[in-house]
């Protein structure tokens, strides 16, 4: 019987790590909201959104531009949207040509205006590709957003809108990010289809 307390405690121990970081996610509903009214704002006068993050991120800002390109559920209204980690030529080309933190910030120059919107995601906060996409969308007038983890860091202080997952695991963070920007199409949705809500900058 000893021997398998080990073992219980080893496999609570990956739900323990989660329930603190998706407490935190419920908490930040109302910086959500915002972060959602104000893209939903920006959608509606004719902007994009314009997703980048590197590595793993880089996957996750594929999935958020199909997920607002082509919505799962049908009946949502299809939204323009593009992630920067798509075009494997543009990528390795402007690292060659300015350097690996450049492969962002050269491409939100050139296709990012003010009406619209910078999403950065970066699991550790200090991912200076994302940074310097950030500072360049700011520096447009763009609608930034981060989804950031650990303490949020420079990228996080960067974005109009930083949601971050207090927590160090990487695994983890991803994890709520998934849900975070899942959130985000869904509430923007919501805004969109409540024009009323809109304007009168209504959260809840």
């Amino acid at each position: 019987m000893a021997e398998g307390r080990p073992v219980a405690s080893a496999v609570r121990a990956p739900f323990e790590r989660r329930a603190e970081p998706g407490r935190a996610l419920a908490e930040q509903a109302d910086n959500v909201a915002r972060a959602c009214r104000d893209m939903a704002g920006r959608f509606r006068d004719g902007g994009k959104l314009i997703v980048f993050g590197s590595g793993g991120a880089s996957t996750d800002a594929q999935h958020i531009a199909v997920e607002f390109v082509h919505p799962v559920i049908v009946g949502k209204r299809a939204l323009p949207a593009v992630s920067l980690t798509d075009d494997a030529a543009a990528l390795t080309g402007i690292a060659a040509a300015e350097g690996l933190g450049a492969v962002f910030a050269a491409q939100v120059r050139l296709l990012g205006g003010p009406r619209d919107i910078a999403l950065g995601l970066s699991g550790d906060g200090r991912c200076p590709e994302v940074l310097r996409g950030l500072r360049a969308a700011r520096d447009l007038g763009m609608l930034t957003v981060a989804l950031a983890g650990a303490g949020g860091g420079d990228v996080a202080a960067a974005a109009d809108h930083p949601l971050v997952t207090p927590c160090d695991d990487p695994c983890v963070v991803k994890e709520m990010h998934v849900t975070m920007y899942h959130l985000l199409w869904e509430l923007v949705h919501v805004f969109l289809e409540h024009p009323a809500a809109l304007e009168r900058g209504d959260e809840r």
